[in-house]
Order: structure tokens, then C-alpha cells, then sequence
């Protein structure tokens, strides 16, 4: 898509491959975040060195940024943990899908119409916090009561999950108190 009069400038920057257990990834320099239109999720165009890809920026609950970098990207743009590399960033208007864990999927698939309505009609924006909601617990009985209250709220035509700091980091492996671990 190209570029409108209104679209932030790309947002272009050198950051350091890092590690947390077995998770690669770039935490955005405190100037890069800031450009940021957010202190939730961002859905961004990117390029790693020469590797371009589209993803969601994730908060940091600090009020920053981080990117995931998995092995695939990693082996595409020939980097990997302690490595510096060029990032560009340009926001994106257009949300990527996201990729539904498959209880939340299970849970879709078994429901009603009226439910598959809710989440085709929701942009991949809300999707992506419904995902976000569901998977920021490591308690497995926390995380199925959060697949069931997900298909109840939209089976009450709930668009979107409530209660939960969009700025926070969520994922449960990554994350303390809301905000992401220090890199190794």
C-alpha cells in the first residue's frame, strides 16, 4: 500500500538481538516506541535488514516495543541473538491475522452461527485481542474459562474483550507483573 499524507514517517532504527528463555527479540530503542501511535499493539510493515514482513509491534508495559523474531526470520535475514540489526518500521492500517490457538479455535469452530458472525464481522484488530486475552495466562483452567467467557461475550454480541491493559505485555512465558522480562 502506498504511503498516504497522513502516514507516519517510517521509523527506522539499529537494536540488538536478545533472548528471553527460548524467545529471540528486538525490544525498540526508547526513541523508535515513541513514534509509535500507541503504547498497545502496533500492526506494522517491517524489514529486517533486507527481509521484509508484516507483524503487531507488542507492548512492553514499560511504554515501549518488542518484536518477536522467530527461527524462520532469523534464518531469512541472517541474524540471530547478539546480533545488531536494521529495522524499518512503517505503521500499517492493514492488521495482519492472527494466529488463533487452537482451543480458542476448538471453541469457534463448535459455536453457533451467531458466534462466527461476531468474529468474521470484528476486524483483525479486535481478533487480535481476543487472542491476546485468552493467551496471556500460563493457567491452564484460567485460559479455558477465558475461551468460554470469549465465545459468551459474543454470543452476547461483545466485540471486544474487556478488563485487561492493552499496554501490558500478555505473553505469560515472557512477562512479569505485565511487563516484559529483562533480555538475556
Amino acid at each position: 500500500m502506498p504511503a498516504r499524507a497522513s502516514d507516519p514517517a517510517p521509523i527506522t532504527f539499529s537494536a540488538d538481538l536478545s533472548t528471553i528463555d527460548d524467545t529471540t527479540l528486538v525490544r525498540l530503542p526508547k526513541q523508535a516506541s515513541e513514534r509509535l501511535p500507541s503504547r498497545g499493539q502496533v500492526a506494522v510493515r517491517t524489514s529486517l535488514g533486507a527481509h521484509d514482513f508484516e507483524t503487531v509491534v507488542e507492548p512492553d508495559g514499560r511504554g515501549g516495543h518488542w518484536i518477536r523474531v522467530d527461527d524462520t526470520l532469523q534464518r531469512a535475514a541472517d541474524v540471530g541473538p547478539g546480533d545488531t540489526a536494521e529495522l524499518t518500521l512503517e505503521v500499517s492500517r492493514d492488521w495482519p491475522e492472527p494466529d488463533v490457538p487452537d482451543d480458542l479455535a476448538a471453541a469457534l469452530a463448535k459455536a453457533p452461527a451467531k458466534i462466527h458472525a461476531v468474529w468474521e464481522d470484528i476486524t483483525p484488530m479486535a481478533r487480535w485481542e481476543w487472542v491476546r486475552w485468552v493467551q496471556a495466562t500460563s493457567n491452564p483452567e484460567t485460559r479455558q474459562r477465558r475461551v468460554e467467557v470469549s465465545i459468551s461475550k459474543m454470543d452476547n454480541g461483545k466485540r471486544r474483550p474487556c478488563c485487561f491493559d492493552l499496554s501490558s505485555c500478555t505473553d505469560p512465558n515472557l512477562s512479569k507483573s505485565g511487563k516484559l522480562r529483562d533480555v538475556s
